[in-house]
């Protein structure tokens, strides 16, 4: 092992690439690692290059393999930490792609993957080792080192911050949600982390305890480890012999779990949890470590006045019983060798339950054991509310066969919300009652209902060459009733043709999620930094495509086939909606970011011209305008207002289409698809049916 501290593992500047970073954990833990301290330069993934994987700092790009990373990322960007999280039948291979290419540069392997073969763990060692290169695993969560605010892996969960504050205790552990809670604990004696580290607890650990207790020992920052152990294997015998035998000057207080299960024959669930001889049962362990400490385990009533004419009885650490005693027993330790604690700030280690429910139960217990409901801490505090609030606001599933939100009829009126269809009939529009029926609130004012009236008009038709209007003409040729012609022009819409709409609305909400834009008629709303950062966004995306041959995702509703000609272009429909709102002195937040966005591509090199903004955009804008408000009083869901969009262009088109079939039906001869025989080409050779 190349490293000397426990620094040496991991620390600030360090650049981190990911194999399989665009698996479901992976991408996550590289999003919550980017915002945590930004150290992952890049990432791989078999089929995925080209791909970005999106951060709260900037999207990840993701790579072909890591060959392709190196020669793509600049050299002052080369990873020199990876993190492994393939497949278990594919890390040999990545590994050994790694020693090829990166030697030199790259210094230490983590490898998450659990049940790694134990022949191939033993071959990584020996290659990593050749190559002096240091290999973490397999099955560690990873490590953090919070002096310098880094972490690989996902020790520290989805809030890193919460339990990790610099501070002079290395928690080395087989579980690597143990190092999570263990820092919990420590925080309720005033006492914080230097360093996390998951070993993982495969049959084969690559980095054992003993040459971690070594990099520790070295380590400023570390006063005392507290070690989290699981029956199986060796190691801990190991690292005990040599903290005998060079007499280790850190103490160190130890947890062994799993003799419970080892008495009821139970398996562990990690693989390398498998007992060989006594020396590797949770037992064995016990008595070694207390052997090592000359003292019985830590209980309660163990006090620092007991040890203040003997505190080096406890200069070597302490073994707990009860996984919860860490802290107290680490709180003993910093007294009597004279420590100064890390914080004086103290979270008290006691039961706090967040909800009690104990009916007629809690009236039966002590008033010690019937606790009252406690206060949930920041940030579960906000979840908690937004997730009351999410329940509260959303629809309840519940069978729906004779009842509706939408609609009622009670025998003699039927309604739309609570209003009566003759109402709607005779005070307001087929527009407006279509809005409270999609929506569930009449639209705002006469503007809106306007802007939807002429979302609808829009959509009628784009000429009697489309998809959708084949689909009515074959429909009129084929002598169906004009319902069956509205049905096929339905039918031949989908998400390349009219589905644009609902990919432009769920574009538009990604973009606007955290804007704080409250009214989307604001006038004093600027999206030219949204449109610019989205536009640059765009072209690295683009640009990284092209540079490795994979086609590239395009911004939905930008540009049309038929208004492409001009270096300035648009879609004479959107232009007809953009004048409506110009001549009624208003503003539409949502069209003016897709027009600002259609001339930042044009500014930054990433479209040779301006695009238009075609009507589909404009649907999608108009429709989430009128939704903005119940959106984010959540009184609507985040799917209908981007299906609303394509149910928009839906109606129009499937009106349009019943006028196509008119037409057809009155004027047209029948359209005849066929093609003739000597026109068809086999793709397969004949083949006789055997016997």
């Amino acid at each position: 092992m190349s490293a000397e501290t426990l620094s040496k593992l991991l620390k600030k500047g360090d650049r981190i690439a990911v194999s399989n970073i665009t698996g479901r954990e992976a991408s996550q833990v590289t999003a919550v690692s980017q915002k945590y301290c930004g150290n992952i330069v890049g990432g791989w993934a078999l089929g995925k290059g080209g791909q970005v994987v999106d951060t709260p700092k900037g999207p990840v790009q993701v790579f072909a393999n890591f060959e392709e990373l190196l020669r793509l990322v600049p050299s002052k960007k080369h990873p020199n930490k990876i993190l492994i999280y393939s497949p278990p039948e594919a890390v040999y291979g990545e590994v050994k792609e790694i020693l090829k290419y990166g030697t030199g540069t790259v210094e230490t392997l983590f490898i998450v993957t659990e049940h790694v073969a134990v022949e191939v763990t033993a071959k990584l060692h020996r290659l990593c080792r050749q190559a002096g290169i240091d290999v973490a695993g397999c099955n560690t969560l990873g490590m953090i080192n919070t002096h310098d605010h880094v972490r690989i892996g996902a020790v520290g969960g989805d809030t890193p911050d919460e339990s990790f504050k610099p501070g002079s205790v290395t928690i080395i552990s087989n579980s690597g949600n143990m190092v999570n809670t263990i820092a919990g604990y420590l925080a309720s004696v005033g006492l914080r982390v230097s360093f996390g580290i998951s070993t993982g607890k495969d049959r084969l650990i690559l980095t054992p305890l003993k040459r971690l207790l070594e990099l520790a020992e070295h380590d400023e920052h570390t006063r005392i480890i507290v070690l989290y152990i699981e029956p199986g294997g060796t190691y801990e015998a190991e690292a005990v012999a040599w903290m005998k035998d060079h007499a280790f000057s850190k103490p160190v207080i130890v947890y062994v779990g799993g003799e419970l299960a080892e008495k009821a024959d139970i398996t562990l669930g990690h693989a390398g949890a498998v007992i060989e001889g006594k020396a590797s049962s949770a037992s064995g362990k016990k008595q070694l470590f207390d052997d090592y400490f000359g003292s019985a385990p830590f209980n309660q009533a163990m006090t620092a006045q007991q040890y203040q004419q003997k505190p080096e009885a406890l200069a070597k650490g302490l073994r707990v019983t009860i996984l919860h005693h860490i802290p107290a027993a680490a709180d003993l330790i910093y007294q009597v060798l004279g420590y100064t604690r890390d914080t004086t700030r103290f979270q008290p280690l006691t039961l706090n339950p967040w909800f009690v429910n104990l009916h007629n139960l809690g009236k039966a217990l002590p008033a010690e054991l019937a606790l009252a409901a406690g206060t949930i801490p920041e940030p579960h505090l906000s979840q908690y509310k937004l997730l009351v609030k999410g329940f509260s606001d959303s629809m309840i599933r519940q069978p729906m066969r004779n009842a509706s939100h939408a609609s009622s009829n009670d025998g003699a009126v039927p309604r739309v919300y609570g209003i009566s269809l003759a109402d709607l009939m005779e005070k307001r529009s087929f527009v407006a009652s279509l809005v409270l029926y999609w929506t569930g609130r009449l639209p705002n004012d006469i503007f809106e209902e306007h802007l939807v009236e002429m979302t609808l008009i829009a959509s009628l038709t784009n000429g009697p060459g489309t998809i959708s209007a084949q689909g009515s003409k074959l429909s009129a040729s084929a002598g169906n009733r004009p319902h069956t012609a509205m049905i096929g022009t339905l039918a031949s819409i989908g998400e390349v043709h009219g589905g644009n709409g609902s990919k432009a609305a769920a574009y538009l909400l990604d973009i606007f999620s955290d804007s704080g834009l409250k009214d989307p008629y604001d006038p004093e709303f600027t999206t030219y930094p949204l449109a610019k950062k989205a536009a640059a966004a765009f072209r690295r995306k683009k640009e990284a495509a092209k540079a490795i041959g994979l086609e590239y995702e395009r911004i939905p509703c930008l540009g049309h086939p038929v208004f492409t000609g001009e270096e300035i272009n648009y879609d004479p429909r959107e232009r007809v909606i953009s004048e409506f709102i110009r001549k009624s002195n208003r503003r539409q937040v949502f069209l003016d970011f897709y027009l600002q966005l259609a001339a930042a591509l044009k500014a930054n090199g990433a479209a040779p011209r301006v695009m238009a903004v075609n009507v589909d955009a404009a649907l999608a804008c108009i429709w989430l305008g009128i939704c903005w408000k119940s959106l984010i009083d959540k009184e609507i869901t985040t799917q209908r207002v981007i299906d609303l969009p394509f149910a928009a262009f839906a109606l129009g088109r499937a009106a349009g289409g019943a006028g196509e079939f008119f037409d057809h039906q009155d004027f047209g001869t029948a359209m005849d698809m066929r093609i003739p025989v000597n026109e068809c080409r086999s793709l397969t050779r004949p083949a006789k049916l055997s016997p």
